[in-house]
C-alpha cells in the first residue's frame, strides 16, 4: 500500500473542506467518488445523499488499494486517501450519520503513521497501526493529533453497511 501511496506522489492534495474542524494541513486524495463529479472539491465531499460513486481514473494507479476494495463484500460510497501533516489537529467532532445503525460506515486503513500520532474516540486513544483495517464508530466525539514529524495518512472507505459487513464486525 505504501507503493500506491508513494505512486500518488505529486498528485495535489485538495484541502478538507470542514475548516472549523482542524488546524494545519488536513488534505484529501480523491480514489472513488460521487458519479460525474469534476471538480477536486466535488471529488473529496462524501455526500451523504448520493446514491451512484465511480472509481477516480487516481484508482488505477493502485493495485493495493484496488484488491483491498475488491475485497470488501459490501457497497462502496466515498473512498479517499487523508493525510494529516505533522503538527496538525483534526479538533474533537462527530460525523452524525456514521455508524452502522445509521447505515453507513467509514473504514480507515493506516498506510503511514507515526507514534506521535494521537486518534481518540471518545476520549480513549485508539492504536491505529499501518495495514490494520478500521471501523470506528464516528458518530462519536474523535478527534486527531500528529505531534510526529511525518505525515499520517489514512486510505478511507464509506461503505453500505450490509450482512457481510456486520458479520465481519462481530454483529
Amino acid at each position: 500500500m505504501r507503493a500506491d501511496l508513494a505512486a500518488m506522489r505529486g498528485q495535489e492534495w485538495t484541502p478538507h473542506l470542514v475548516t472549523q474542524n482542524f488546524e494545519g494541513d488536513w488534505s484529501v486524495v480523491a480514489l472513488r467518488h460521487t458519479a460525474g463529479a469534476t471538480h477536486p472539491v466535488m471529488k473529496i465531499y462524501s455526500d451523504p445523499n448520493a446514491t451512484a460513486f465511480e472509481d477516480d481514473p487516481l484508482l488505477d494507479r493502485a493495485p493495493a488499494f484496488r484488491a483491498l476494495l475488491a475485497a470488501l463484500q459490501c457497497p462502496l460510497q466515498a473512498v479517499r486517501l487523508m493525510r494529516l501533516t505533522p503538527g496538525s489537529i483534526i479538533k474533537e467532532h462527530r460525523d452524525h450519520d456514521l455508524s452502522v445503525e445509521f447505515g453507513s460506515a467509514r473504514l480507515h486503513v493506516p498506510i503511514v503513521t507515526n507514534a506521535g500520532v494521537d486518534f481518540r474516540l471518545s476520549g480513549t486513544p485508539v492504536p491505529l497501526r499501518e495495514g490494520e483495517i478500521w471501523y470506528l464508530r464516528l458518530a462519536d466525539p474523535h478527534s486527531v493529533a500528529n505531534r510526529g514529524d511525518t505525515d499520517r495518512v489514512h486510505l478511507v472507505i464509506d461503505c453500505t453497511v450490509n450482512d457481510w459487513l456486520l458479520d465481519m464486525l462481530g454483529g
